[in-house]
């Protein structure tokens, strides 16, 4: 943070650094509990599928795609939980600055792996729905939505 921003908030919210990291870490504990739970259900709906009796009926194109949605599903929840195994690692060595830091690396991460994973499950769930065409229409409009929402719209609020 810039002394800027640090002036700033020693002003509006009377915060010293710790308890500015405190906030900033409990924030970002919320989020990833949000985040947690949902990709954590995506994970596993994702493991059974191999076992389902329509699997085999899916091209190499499409198992491929599914291969690369389970792989960025599973990454996304390792990237996801990884900040509570630092905490845990980090507890009581007055590290705050480095798991607030890390955990918002961390999670950014997760978040564009989660974005991957989902698009890569409209291409799939339309395209053995409804056909090729519908599968490509489906991911570009996911991908489009996720990075207006997730990316464009944040940077705009940013400015």
């Amino acid at each position: 943070m810039d002394g800027e921003d640090a002036a700033w908030n020693a002003r509006v919210r009377g915060e010293n650094t710790v308890q500015r990291l405190d906030r900033n870490w409990s924030s970002l504990l919320q989020e990833l509990r949000v985040l947690q739970t949902g990709v954590q259900v995506l994970t596993g709906f994702l493991l059974t599928l191999p076992f389902q009796s329509r699997f085999d009926t899916l091209s190499t194109p499409l198992r491929v795609i599914y291969l690369v949605v389970v792989g960025a599903a599973i990454i996304a929840t390792a990237l996801l939980v990884a900040p509570v195994a630092i905490h845990r690692l980090l507890f009581r060595r007055h590290r705050l600055d480095v798991l607030v830091t890390g955990a918002h690396r961390l999670a950014i991460a997760g978040i564009a792996l989660l974005g991957v994973a989902l698009t890569g499950m409209a291409v799939l769930i339309f395209d053995m729905v409804a056909g090729t065409t519908a599968g490509v229409i489906a991911g570009v409009v996911a991908a489009v939505l996720f990075l207006s929402l997730w990316v464009v719209q944040p940077l705009l609020y940013r400015r």
